[in-house]
């Protein structure tokens, strides 16, 4: 899953009805069994709303060796979206931030400009490790704000019957997560609990998106298993699932993006050139600032090449 060498040009394209198409996931290991599964970008569908990259990594058991250690890196234009299902993970950024992730919690970092980061297992920890890093693609209104980093512990919760669903993005229905978000959302971590039916409201206008992670889960008839991305289209005034055992899934959507970005590496952009100017600014160690409290050294940026060419 190493950035390609040029950077890539993504848009979104509403569909016009309700749909379910299944993308599959990329998956590699990043060394000592830290195994990543990409389900967004994709080939078929490079966003979803605002959402721009949806990873899942584990489940994960450990003793001594530590599970997780992504050194600092840099980004710009987007949110990270940190949200675990087990275990610890440590954020440590260039504006001297520090917070431990643990399940139903968030860390939820708004890069704007350009901030510098890390997340490793901390020394106290399970010795497990499941969840998933999210990036939502900054409005461009909002993408050159200051840097900043939140940490939310107190998360909506749905319970309609048939399951439940965590509000940790935006809104589902009256269901508010009160978390920073520039452009209309939602992101829910839902259960289906195996008897009767989970019926969510969605907003109509927006396209949406489910990644089951444990299970499998009936939608119109459909049975969705793990493995990549169902895409939902837009139209929906609602979802009802169903599952004959105890299903995990999250819901991502929001409002289709009304601009084209530009991705590569850590980057969301909207043109080659801020993405040449960014990895220039981190190399030179300009603008992302330095991640003290890590203990090792920072992440080089990739070599690269080329203009993204605009394809519809």
């Amino acid at each position: 899953l190493l950035p390609k060498a040029a950077p890539e040009r993504c848009e979104s394209h509403a569909a016009a009805q309700p749909e379910i198409v299944h993308l599959p996931e990329r998956t590699t290991d990043l060394g000592s069994g830290f195994v990543v599964r990409r389900s967004l970008p994709t080939r078929g569908r490079r966003l979803v709303g605002p959402w721009c990259f949806f990873d899942l990594y584990g489940p994960l058991e450990f003793a001594k060796r530590k599970a997780m250690d992504v050194a600092p890196h840099p980004h710009i234009g987007l949110q990270t979206v940190s949200w675990l299902f087990a275990g610890e993970a440590i954020h440590h950024d260039s504006l001297g931030c520090t917070a431990t992730a643990r399940p139903g919690e968030l860390n939820l970092m708004t890069a704007g400009r350009g901030i510098a980061h890390s997340e490793e297992t901390p020394p106290q920890n399970s010795g497990r490790l499941h969840g998933v890093q999210l990036w939502v693609a900054l409005p461009d209104a909002e993408r050159h704000r200051e840097p900043g980093f939140d940490h939310y512990t107190d998360l909506p919760v749905l319970e309609p019957g048939g399951g439940r669903a965590q509000v940790f993005m935006g809104n589902l229905g009256d269901a508010r997560s009160g978390t920073r978000a520039f452009s209309p959302m939602v992101g829910a971590d839902v259960h289906v609990g195996g008897h009767g039916v989970l019926r969510l409201p969605l907003e109509t206008s927006w396209e949406h998106a489910l990644v089951v992670i444990e299970g499998e889960v009936m939608l119109d008839g459909v049975r969705l298993t793990p493995g990549g991305l169902h895409y939902l289209g837009t139209g929906r005034a609602g979802l009802e699932l169903s599952a004959e055992r105890p299903a995990h899934a999250l819901l991502i959507g929001g409002a289709p993006f009304d601009t084209a970005i530009v991705m590569w590496w850590n980057f969301v952009a909207r043109t080659a050139e801020e993405i040449q100017l960014a990895r220039e600014n981190w190399q030179q160690r300009r603008v992302f600032g330095e991640v003290t409290a890590y203990q090792g050294t920072r992440l080089e940026a990739p070599p690269l090449e080329g203009r993204p060419v605009a394809r519809r």
